[in-house]
């Protein structure tokens, strides 16, 4: 097999996959969360009045702008690299899943596109309640996109309603397919998580406006908000996380163990705090954990017994190491955001939210916190699948197409460099509108602006 640099094509183009998939999910993640955020900054504006709520609305909407851009252009290239790098999967699998990405287009984009331009630009030019249900409609359009995407990446994972033949993936049910045995869980465990990253992304900021005195009636709105959804949401994340694990130890027991760092199913597992899987040697180097612990969580039992990496063959086992780290950043970090969202909530009841210096100067730099458990999640999603690409139908390695490792290589290259250039002034746009505020229109019955207009200079 022809390598590049020690590295094969295959290999080089999963690496290429990842980097373009990482940098992709943070801006559908954040948009679908902000598009619900804006939706019910609205929704409260229509109802009360408030101007506040109009300014905040529209400061948010700008945003929402220029993420949304960012993530339709590197959702184009995840298109893009399935037909150069994955042809094979296309060929195998394209019967099953490629419809669910025709009906996001049918459904999603289409839904967008109608409301989205009315959203963006139509503050002045449309009654408020109609711009109040063109940003529901782009809501639920951002929604309904999370809807297929998961499904179609369900079925990778829990294949359903179909039938092989001659090699090839055929359809017989399409509930099946769209509904999927792991579908329910993954799509409300992933919806909930944009909601929780916008939150923590509006609370941090709301919390530096606080400490600057700057904004002080929206900076509280943003604060009061980010914090009543985690409080609600952090618990149920962690509710909806107990029953996605239960679901993928029925259907992917091998990716449970890796996440586990579970070797020996012969006696009941505990719970590994921390350690260094040792993959070699199929053992835990330094372990730290808890007995029993593993089994009482995954089979609701302490004396319970699941399937260990040892019941695997070498071949059909996914990479420990990476699945068994980043499963732990992604509960830390749930758990970080539930301790937020109760002790925000317990010093707003104590009335010391706005005083509690000591805990709004971290909330400064909580907004990253989101996108890494989003990042971290899916790793141990995807990485823990392998070496299946479709789960028991098709091997990662046999879904690659003939393409030489060097070609990969300098496409993966070129990727890096655009996507550091573009994406860098996407997010520098961003950065710059946190940094002017929610400042009111300065003559309300104006026609509303561009939305990089927000980061000009003052």
């Amino acid at each position: 097999m022809e390598t590049f640099a020690g590295v094969d094509a295959t290999l080089l183009a999963r690496i290429q996959f990842a980097f373009t998939v990482s940098f992709h999910i943070i801006f559908p993640a954040f948009s679908i969360g902000l598009a619900a955020f804006i939706a019910t900054l609205e929704i409260r504006w229509l109802r009360s009045g408030e101007q506040y709520l109009h300014t905040l609305a529209r400061f948010w909407t700008k945003i929402f702008a220029v993420s949304f851009a960012m993530g339709v252009v590197s959702g184009i290239v995840m298109e893009y690299q399935i037909g150069t790098n994955w042809s094979r999967f296309s060929e195998v699998i394209g019967p099953a899943i490629g419809p669910l990405f025709g009906y996001e287009v049918l459904t999603a984009f289409f839904l967008e596109a109608s409301f989205l331009g009315i959203m963006l630009f139509g503050w002045n030019r449309v009654p408020p309640w109609l711009h109040t249900f063109a940003s529901i409609m782009v809501a639920v359009g951002t929604a309904l996109s999370g809807f297929w995407i998961l499904s179609a990446n369900s079925w990778m994972h829990t294949p359903a309603g179909f039938e092989m033949r001659n090699g090839i993936a055929y359809p017989l049910d399409w509930w099946a397919i769209i509904f999927n045995p792991s579908f329910p869980y993954r799509f409300t465990h992933m919806m909930i998580a944009t909601y929780l990253t916008t939150s923590v992304v509006v609370l941090a900021t709301g919390a530096r406006y606080v400490l600057a005195g700057k904004f002080e009636r929206e900076a509280r709105t943003m604060v009061h908000m980010g914090l009543g959804m985690l409080a609600v949401l952090a618990p149920i994340q962690i509710l909806v996380g107990d029953l996605h694990g239960l679901n993928t130890s029925k259907h992917q027991p091998a990716k449970v163990a890796a996440m586990e760092a579970h070797w020996d199913s012969s006696h009941p597992a505990p719970l590994v705090l921390f350690a260094w899987p040792d993959e070699k040697a199929e053992r835990n180097v330094a372990e730290i954990s808890i007995p029993k612990l593993g089994s009482l969580i995954i089979t609701h039992d302490p004396n319970g017994r699941f399937p260990g990496l040892l019941d695997f063959a070498p071949e059909d086992r996914p990479p420990v190491v990476p699945v068994f780290f980043m499963f732990r950043v992604m509960v830390g970090i749930g758990l970080l955001l539930l301790a937020i969202g109760f002790t925000g909530v317990y010093l707003w009841w104590r009335k010391r939210l706005f005083s509690a210096t000591w805990f709004l100067k971290p909330l400064g730099y909580a907004w990253p916190l989101g996108f890494v458990a989003i990042i971290a999640g899916w790793i141990v999603t995807e990485v823990g699948r392998q070496p299946w690409i479709a789960y028991g139908i098709l091997r990662t390695a046999d879904a690659a197409s003939p393409v030489a490792a060097s070609t990969v290589a300098l496409s993966l290259a070129l990727f890096v460099i655009v996507y550091f250039v573009v994406f860098s002034v996407g997010i520098f746009y961003i950065y710059r509108m946190l940094r002017r505020g929610p400042k009111p229109v300065e003559d309300p019955n104006a026609l509303p602006n561009r939305p990089l207009s927000a980061g000009d200079p003052a």
